[in-house]
């Protein structure tokens, strides 16, 4: 029989379990910068991984010396980077924050105007159609200030962030068997084998998949860098920069990272003749971070998705539109390498599953 005791008995322990699931979900957000320094640290032994093996099995490094010698080779790359290249970001994106507003509200009208006059010349009139859109009042200005602003903060805060994310990875990478072998004691003993087995496929993969990343994002960089450099644009190594970095962002990040350089070089090409010089250099840039696309939708994304992570370029396509239509742009970022741990967990533990085998049955 049902009473009011177990009744209120029970809504209190409903309430306990909210109430400590809010606290957990509110510690959680309080070490929000420690959770990401751990994840990062995590991204970074993947990347060592191959290299600590090479160490390891051709030059006879014992475990310690092999993760000593692969940061200091990160740390070096680090600091080579930051020696060759941030100076000139930092002073090319503090020319572009440190921009009036009104003086880029200002620029951005001549650029109206010149498209207007471009088109006029051709028997196209576009004035009532822009005058009647009143696109330009419509345009906030401080979000570009905003956004270079916020990338100096992000840099001008990266130097404990850095510290700690190495100091993680370093014993994360030397004290991995000691790691495995708690795991052990703790893991229930039914489990243990397809868990540890898990583990390391999973971390196979996702190896391969983020230094194929990598690679992949450094070619794209070069490959915008280049066609930058022979149009002769304006801050061609930050414009190259960000927009290679947008293509983290699957399918969405190109598009954005050509619009921004579009508009950079229209931008920079402020006090040039905007019919002859402006926007011919622009839709030379245009068409040429097509071809860079065409290029890495061809040869390196398939490499990346089909050889890395063993999956179908479709099923990465639906993964990522899935994931973006529900968690956003992060969810985009995030899909391959979740998708990737799922199915490696699904096929340790639901092999005869039909479903299951069907998906990974290249894994």
């Amino acid at each position: 029989m049902i009473t009011s005791k177990i009744i209120a008995n029970g809504i209190l322990r409903a309430i306990a379990f909210i109430i400590v699931i809010c606290l957990l979900l509110f510690f959680l957000y309080q070490i929000q910068t420690v959770i990401l320094y751990l994840v990062i640290s995590l991204i970074l032994c993947l990347i060592a991984s191959p290299f600590i093996s090479f160490l390891k099995k051709r030059l006879k490094f014992n475990n310690t010396m092999a993760t000593v010698a692969t940061l200091v080779l990160f740390i070096s790359l680090l600091i080579g980077f930051v020696l060759l290249f941030v100076p000139l970001i930092i002073s090319q994106a503090k020319n572009l924050s440190l921009l009036d507003t009104n003086q880029l509200q200002t620029q951005f009208l001549v650029i109206e105007n010149n498209i207007e006059t471009y088109f006029n010349l051709n028997h196209i009139n576009l004035q009532e159609i822009l005058k009647e859109s009143n696109l330009s009042s419509k345009i906030n200005y401080n979000y570009f200030t905003d956004f270079i602003n916020s990338i100096l903060n992000l840099i001008a805060g990266f130097g404990m962030g850095i510290a700690s994310v190495f100091f993680i990875t370093f014993f994360f990478l030397k004290d991995q068997l000691l790691f495995k072998k708690k795991a052990k004691l703790i893991l229930p003993d039914e489990s243990e084998e397809k868990i540890l087995n898990s583990i390391e496929k999973i971390n196979e993969l996702l190896t391969r998949y983020f230094v194929g990343l990598l690679i992949q994002l450094t070619a794209v960089f070069i490959l915008y860098f280049i066609v930058l450099i022979v149009f002769k644009s304006e801050n061609a190594f930050v414009i190259a920069f960000l927009c290679a970095l947008l293509n983290i962002i699957p399918y969405i990040g190109p598009i954005i990272g050509t619009v921004l350089a579009a508009i950079l070089t229209l931008i920079g090409g402020i006090g040039s003749d905007f019919r002859t010089e402006v926007l011919p250099t622009t839709i030379y840039v245009v068409i040429g971070f097509m071809l860079v696309q065409v290029i890495d939708n061809n040869i390196n994304q398939p490499i990346i998705f089909s050889k890395s992570v063993k999956s179908h370029p479709l099923e990465i396509f639906l993964v990522i539109l899935i994931s973006g239509i529900t968690f956003g742009v992060f969810g985009m970022v995030v899909a391959i390498p979740i998708y990737t741990m799922v199915k490696v967990v699904l096929k340790e533990f639901f092999p005869e599953n039909k479903i299951v085998s069907v998906l990974t049955e290249n894994i």
